[in-house]
């Protein structure tokens, strides 16, 4: 034995276990890293990290698909949690198939929330599973994320007064009852995702009144149907982001005067909404739209915007980038964005190539003479003598304009043609005689 030690330590190593060395602290945040299935593996290890795995703040459970043994998880799952030692568990993350009804998520909310646990993550596969009502009678709860197959029912107003942060992706609504009775039941509610792409729910009205509220991110990919719709009552409302929204039969976002930033794609076919026009007191604001598939209010003025970025792959994009020019004299920033793909372009060219023309402002808008500094056209295709003409006009008429640059994606050489039209485009912005002398002209070809 002596000899072996010997020989250890001329190759360098050290026979104490250095890990064992380390504080509690040390070694707690260390094994916090580790999956939870790894970290209470630990315990058999030494009489010391037998306890240890019980100090660890967050929890996640995650059953594998095709797992037959589910009651020896089950039971895995529901004696862990009744061992955690700590007064306060920061989170449960419970990610489960259709084997565990509501009995055993029930189970397993109503000991964790007995911890005081502040964050609840449950993402739940396979058949609708409803939602315990256990899970609304705690208030310590801060972070509550729900998503696939969860069957959310709140038939009446509960107590969830210390939630700021709510995720709710994928789930089924019981009714619009249940979806008013959740959010007044939620009056500190910072931020909100919604993510609806189910239309087997009986949710006609989707109300959000949340007070608090200062970010909510709402994402609808299924198109909605008559006398379905959104109404948003959030006065505190800070960020605003919207995708995906079509076919509904109103879209209504009353005062959100508060609003800085917003974000609006995809919206569509909705016979009655203002969402351009109730954004008016942003910032910064992204586009994704056509200008003949939404309401473009041409008495609105966004007064604080300094900041635009707009996507040019919709039916006359340009029209609209006119609308904006015109109602926002402050703007310092104009960023052009074509994130289509080459073959998307291709498809776009030949089946609109016949869109209305462009309609250049009939006087030079105030941002242009006095405001706009930056300007970026990020992948332009220049396949499009619109596009020309919308780079060709910022040039000529932005006096105070200090930068320009135009990038685009790669060509094949094979494509010469492509390659060529490029070249030509280059040369003719560069020729463009310029408002603003100082401007810098950038060419970023990738």
């Amino acid at each position: 034995m002596e000899q072996g030690g010997e020989s250890s330590k001329r190759l360098g190593f050290v026979s104490q276990d250095r890990i064992n060395e380390l504080p509690d602290a040390l070694l707690l945040k260390i094994v916090s890293s580790l999956p939870t299935k790894t970290v209470i593996a630990t315990s058999v290890l030494s009489k010391r990290w037998r306890s240890l795995w019980k100090l660890v703040p967050r929890l996640e459970f995650v059953v594998s698909y095709g797992n037959g043994n589910i009651y020896k998880f089950a039971e895995n799952v529901t004696k862990s949690l009744l061992s955690h030692e700590l007064p306060i568990l920061e989170s449960l993350h419970l990610k489960v198939g259709d084997q565990f009804d509501g009995v055993y998520i029930g189970v397993w909310a109503t000991i964790a929330f007995a911890r005081h646990v502040r964050e609840f993550v449950l993402d739940h596969h396979g058949q609708r599973v409803r939602l315990p009502s256990s899970l609304f009678c705690f208030d310590t709860l801060e972070t509550l994320k729900l998503m696939n197959y969860v069957l959310l029912d709140v038939p009446s107003p509960v107590s969830m007064k210390s939630l700021k942060t709510l995720h709710l992706r994928s789930v089924v609504y019981k009714g619009d009852e249940s979806v008013r009775n959740l959010f007044s039941s939620c009056p500190n509610l910072e931020h909100l995702v919604v993510h609806r792409d189910y239309s087997n729910d009986s949710v006609e009205r989707f109300t959000i009144d949340a007070p608090s509220l200062k970010t909510l991110s709402l994402y609808d990919s299924y198109r909605a149907g008559k006398n379905m719709g959104y109404v948003i009552k959030a006065p505190s409302l800070r960020y605003l982001e919207i995708e995906d929204s079509k076919g509904y039969e109103y879209f209504l976002i009353e005062n959100a005067s508060e609003l800085v930033e917003a974000s609006i794609r995809n919206v569509s076919d909705i016979v009655n909404e203002e969402i351009l026009g109730s954004v008016k007191s942003v910032k910064r604001l992204s586009l994704d739209l056509s200008p003949l598939k939404i309401a473009c209010p041409t008495e609105v003025m966004y007064y604080q915007l300094v900041y635009l970025e707009m996507y040019t792959q919709k039916l006359e994009w340009w029209n609209l980038l006119t609308l904006m020019l015109d109602s926002s004299p402050k703007l310092q920033v104009l960023k052009l964005v074509d994130h289509c793909t080459r073959q998307h372009n291709v498809e776009f060219d030949k089946q609109y190539s016949d869109q209305g023309k462009w309609n250049q402002p009939k006087y030079v808008p105030e941002c242009l003479l006095s405001h706009l500094e930056t300007f970026v056209w990020r992948n332009c295709n220049w396949g499009r003598e619109e596009e020309k003409e919308v780079a060709t006009y910022i040039l000529r008429n932005g006096r105070q304009l200090k930068k320009a640059t135009f990038s685009t994606d790669p060509i094949e050489s094979k494509r010469l043609c492509k390659l060529a039209r490029r070249r030509r485009m280059r040369n003719e912005l560069d020729g463009v005689v310029r408002a603003s002398s100082s401007c810098h002209l950038v060419f970023e070809f990738e």
